[in-house]
């Protein structure tokens, strides 16, 4: 079981996240029209998951947006966005932002904590006990982990140049 840290504080997480050459765990979220997607469902395409605790934070919304400006627009790579929040509330996000749906999904886990159950990103106690921590991962066309990072602050970026990188590698 993995930890980081709010604002300094130790913040424990559920599961085991993948390590690069591990398959990738399926998955099941919301999108914006309520129907599910799963792993199964981006079979055959390089995928950036993307997992953050809701996009109603600004260090959250801050990455949605860079990852729509930097990964959406690369041919061949499908970016989801995994949240806490509604589908109501992703929709009503990526609209006001300006962000295409097509080329960056987001998917809700208000329904079923598979994602970051599977992925080793649930948080299991604290104040944010229930959503999950803020991790990517680079899979590629077979559905095997390529690229990994749980950010070891919530309130912290990733590494969007590195994680960029990884997946342009696989396409």
């Amino acid at each position: 079981m993995a930890q980081v840290t709010l604002k300094g504080n130790p913040v424990p997480l559920e599961g085991n996240i993948p390590k690069p050459g591990d398959k990738a765990p399926d998955f099941r979220v919301a999108k914006q029209d309520l129907g599910d997607l799963t792993l199964k469902d981006l079979a055959g395409k390089v995928k950036i998951l993307v997992a953050v605790p809701s996009l109603d934070t600004a260090v959250c919304a801050l990455e949605t947006k860079k990852f729509n400006e930097k990964a959406a627009k690369e041919n061949g790579i499908t970016t989801l966005i995994i949240s806490g929040d509604l589908p109501f509330a992703m929709k009503r996000f990526c609209s006001t932002e300006g962000i295409d749906s097509e080329n960056l999904i987001t998917g809700s886990q208000f329904k079923d904590f598979s994602f970051s159950k599977n992925y080793g990103t649930h948080i299991a106690a604290g104040p944010l006990a229930g959503l999950s921590a803020r991790a990517v991962f680079v899979v590629d066309k077979d559905d095997v982990v390529r690229y990994s990072e749980l950010v070891p602050e919530i309130g912290s970026e990733p590494n969007y140049d590195t994680v960029l990188a990884e997946a342009k590698k696989l396409v």
